[in-house]
């Protein structure tokens, strides 16, 4: 269902949140975990990719930038 937009081979590590910014770069946050306190966002890889409209955009399990159709308007 979903297809890939870039290739980028970012290795993700436990404990981390990966995410396209709003820039179209790839960030990562460390997650809250108990009491320890999250955040601090780091760029890894800039790839300035555009977003389109009614596409969710995500970093799949090889490291790549991926989208997939959103599913709006069900009944």
């Amino acid at each position: 269902m979903a297809e890939k937009v870039m290739k980028c081979g970012v290795k993700k590590e436990k404990g981390y949140l990966y995410y396209l910014d709003k820039n179209g770069n790839i960030a990562r946050s460390k997650m809250a975990r108990g009491g320890n306190k999250g955040g601090g966002a780091q760029v890894l890889q800039k790839c300035g990719i555009k977003r389109q409209e009614g596409y969710l955009y995500f970093i799949d399990k090889d490291g790549d930038v991926s989208r997939a159709k959103m599913a709006r308007g069900r009944k």
